[in-house]
């Protein structure tokens, strides 16, 4: 059992740490830091059981495989790069969404995510195209 305390605090050492919503490998490579010898059946195994008690929150994005953050957190969205395909949280809300249904319509809940480019994605295309432009 100590095992497996150890391994489950290492996997939400690494979602909280991250700040963002991870894939299954992304929580393997950085909870191989506390834990070294994590195995990614044994990460899935734990994001489930955490899933189940309610520590974990899936975010399902379409065409995309699900990931993980803590649960609990504020009503948020969420934003992926469509560079490197990483996921971030986005708070705050849009407002007057029943604005925008058509007449009758009800709305009972709601997932918006943004698609873009990140900031380090950004940077690095800032990187490269300034070294082009000296070659």
């Amino acid at each position: 059992m100590e095992r497996n305390t150890r391994q489950r605090t290492a996997i939400a050492k690494a979602l909280r740490e991250a700040g963002r919503p991870l894939l299954p490998h992304e929580i393997l490579e950085q909870a191989r830091v506390v834990a070294p010898t994590l195995s990614l059946a044994t990460v899935y195994r734990n994001l489930k059981q955490l899933v189940d008690d309610g520590t974990l929150h899936l975010v399902h994005l379409p065409g995309e495989a699900a990931r993980f953050e803590p649960a609990g957190g504020v009503h948020h969205h969420h934003f992926q790069c469509r560079h490197c395909e990483r996921v971030y949280d986005v708070l705050g809300c849009a407002d007057h969404l029943d604005a925008m249904l058509p007449r009758g319509f009800t709305v009972d809940d709601h997932e918006i995510t943004l698609y873009g480019r990140c900031a380090d994605c950004q940077r690095r295309a800032r990187r490269v195209a300034a070294a082009q432009r000296r070659s």
